[in-house]
């Protein structure tokens, strides 16, 4: 019987370098990264605010002081800009298949602290079976007003906690809450890899791995410092691997994926190797 493994990504600095709004939002409110980011965090220190929420804010605030569009198709719009890491293009339909031979149903989803929106103007957007990401709430004339979903690095980890129970809604809190025997839910922790960039999504990562799945941290393949930095995650017990952020085929990250989904698929035939037993 066929079995579901879930992916689960962050965006920024692991599919595409950099930060999402840094591609076209950014430049198009004629700031450089550096002054809206610093604009941003100083809103949120100033005010004792949340980053996510003061950065959404500074979009709206930005936009609207240039006369830009805040309609949810000129965010989607932004996304066509964004270029990937090596490999990303290909490495969907590449993993589905690796994971198709062996009887396991793979499925891609975001953990994002980017905007929705942009995400889903995005070339790879269709790979994905869900996108938890920030968005913005739209008023009758389809105009972004007030953010609908800011998603930090802790409330991150109630996304994996949605994927596990098959919760695709951000809206509902009951099935994600009602007790759920653990052979029953979709994706179960042990079969979840997740991928991120740093801190921000260390609690996801922790998460992950104490609860039986594999976590593994990216880093930037131009930045040849970052690897050493990255390897206290592992003295640290947050994640199982670092490789650095190339999705090419034979890459170190290839390598890991394609070996934690044998793994997975050796444990699958035990399970049903042992419950036969138990029949006899």
């Amino acid at each position: 019987m066929e079995q579901t493994v879930a992916l689960i990504y962050d965006f920024d600095g692991t599919l595409a370098p950099g930060n999402m709004q840094e591609y076209d939002f950014i430049p198009a409110v004629g700031k450089s990264n550096k002054e809206f980011w610093t604009d941003a965090n100083v809103l949120a220190e100033t005010q004792d605010a949340d980053p996510v929420l003061a950065y959404m804010a500074r979009m709206i605030q930005e936009a609207q002081s240039k006369g830009l569009s805040l309609r949810r198709e000129a965010f989607q719009e932004s996304g066509r800009n964004i270029r990937y890491y090596k490999g990303v293009k290909e490495w969907f339909s590449r993993m589905n298949a690796y994971a198709a031979e062996r009887g396991i149903r793979l499925l891609h989803y975001v953990n994002s602290s980017g905007m929705k929106e942009i995400i889903e103007g995005t070339s790879i957007a269709h790979e994905f079976k869900h996108i938890y990401a920030c968005s913005f709430l739209y008023n009758v004339d389809g105009i972004a007003f007030w953010p609908a979903v800011a998603v930090n690095y802790t409330n991150k980890t109630q996304f994996i906690f949605k994927i596990n129970k098959g919760v695709e809604s951000v809206y509902d809190t009951r099935m994600v809450n009602q007790y759920m025997e653990e052979n029953l839910r979709p994706v179960p922790f042990k079969r979840m890899i997740y991928v991120g960039d740093g801190m921000t999504d260390i609690p996801c990562m922790k998460l992950v791995k104490n609860y039986g799945g594999h976590s593994i941290a990216v880093y930037n393949p131009d930045d040849k410092g970052k690897r050493k930095e990255m390897n206290t995650l592992i003295r640290d017990n947050r994640v199982n691997f670092v490789c650095a952020a190339d999705y090419s085929d034979g890459s170190e990250m290839d390598t890991v994926v394609k070996s934690i989904m044998d793994k997975i698929a050796a444990d699958l035939r035990l399970e049903q190797l042992e419950a036969s037993e138990y029949k006899k």
